[in-house]
């Protein structure tokens, strides 16, 4: 779609203005919208849209340093994230970021996030057309985050932002602070503020400014890690106040369903994981001004780990292979402390645990049997990994399954009538 643009006075800040007004979130009515930055502010990857746009206390991936720079020391892997979004007329953003959980040394990420117009229409005063032109801004972000202590860590964002309108282009610098601190082993809280010193950004003689934005927010750990229920607030002076709610539930270990609300409306996303390191999220929104699309691909390796692997899958305690080999591995930040292997069945109920001081072995054995040495019936069963360093940190494995298979195969001899 083009869009007309008249060359006299300040038609290249006026085309940027309405551009920005279109891209940004939040409702078309908000006389606060396309005020500097609102673009990078408000955007969202995929999995913090379906959560309503509440991430602050939640931010454990790469580019959750948007939102809060210190939840780079949530992280257990090295990540590898990518995000495409539509916004409206033409309008899209893409980012690419990559983060490494530290130990002693700082966790460390870098970011870049490019907001793309489509063409505008440039006219003269005479209104004859001149041809088109593009708005564009792209923002780079250094991380740096490391722990305090086991239950309390900060880091901080140094980024640069470029604006080019035309032949006329605009860079300025800024620095984002932010902090986690988990209060029981389940609930965690995050506060960080977004834009301090700056950036600020000239086109030809007007300078702007982004608007300093504080965050602050809380986010439960439910149903054993499978659930997580957030919620947000933020304050600038653009934008006002924003309430954030949103929700996470894992119904299997490779597939998530989330949903949240916000001023701007009620949202809702899905992710997929598949062969343990790749994970593709998906979201959408219906605003005023029209549908949005996320979508959002990562890759994780390597890091900090833990990994259980049964072989065979399926096993008969009395046929020919009367116990499953577990081969279990684990990386831990710290010293590993003790580990723990539960074997659950579909009731969720631990049927067998595994466990120790330090480091786990290499692998051990199962025979099929529960706690108390009697025979477990036939179907199929869950375990996990689960390590825990010196500073109380832990690291799990995916849920996988096995199955106890006692009763061979069904075979059917067929019947030959006499001649």
């Amino acid at each position: 779609m083009r869009r007309q643009a008249n060359t006299c006075g300040r038609p290249l800040l006026l085309a940027a203005a309405l551009l920005l007004a279109a891209a940004a979130p939040a409702r078309a009515e908000d006389e606060s919208a396309g005020s500097p930055g609102e673009w990078l502010t408000q955007f969202s990857t995929a999995r913090v849209l379906g959560l309503g746009g509440a991430c602050v206390a939640t931010p454990a991936d790469a580019l959750g340093v948007l939102w809060n720079p210190a939840g780079l020391s949530l992280m257990d892997q090295n990540q590898l994230s990518f995000e495409n979004t539509r916004l409206y007329e033409d309008t899209g953003i893409n980012s690419v970021s990559f983060a490494v959980p530290g130990s002693r040394l700082p966790s460390f990420g870098v970011t870049m996030i490019a907001l793309r117009s489509g063409e505008f229409q440039r006219t003269n005063e005479l209104n004859d057309a001149l041809g088109t032109f593009q708005e564009g801004e792209t923002a780079y972000l250094l991380t740096l985050a490391h722990n305090l202590t086991p239950r309390v860590a900060l880091g901080a964002n140094f980024k640069v932002v470029e604006q080019r309108v035309e032949d006329e282009r605009g860079t300025g610098m800024g620095a984002d602070l932010g902090g986690v601190v988990s209060l029981t082993p389940t609930l965690r809280a995050g506060l960080a503020v977004a834009n301090l010193g700056g950036p600020t950004l000239r086109l030809r003689e007007t300078d702007e400014t982004y608007p300093v934005v504080v965050r602050g927010g809380l986010a439960l750990s439910v149903y054993g890690g499978r659930g997580l229920i957030a919620a947000q607030v933020d304050r600038s002076d653009g934008l006002g106040t924003r309430f954030h709610g949103g929700a996470e539930y894992w119904i299997l270990p490779a597939f998530g369903l989330r949903a949240g609300y916000a001023e701007e409306g009620a949202s809702g996303g899905i992710s997929y994981r598949f062969r343990q390191q790749y994970q593709i999220d998906y979201a959408a929104v219906d605003r005023p001004l029209g549908v949005t699309h996320r979508v959002g691909l990562s890759l994780r390796f390597g890091g900090f780990f833990a990994s259980a692997q049964a072989d065979p899958e399926a096993f008969s305690p009395t046929g020919e292979h009367p116990v499953t080999r577990l081969a279990l591995n684990a990386r831990t930040k710290a010293s590993s402390q003790q580990w723990t292997l539960e074997i659950v069945n579909k009731s969720d109920t631990v049927v067998r645990r595994f466990g120790g001081q330090g480091k786990p072995p290499a692998h051990i054995e199962w025979d099929g049997k529960d706690e108390t040495g009697l025979p477990l019936a036939d179907g199929f069963y869950q375990y996990r990994l689960l390590v825990t360093d010196r500073d109380g940190r832990i690291v799990a494995s995916s849920p996988r399954t096995v199955e106890i298979l006692t009763s061979g195969p069904d075979v059917q001899v067929p019947v030959i009538p006499a001649q």
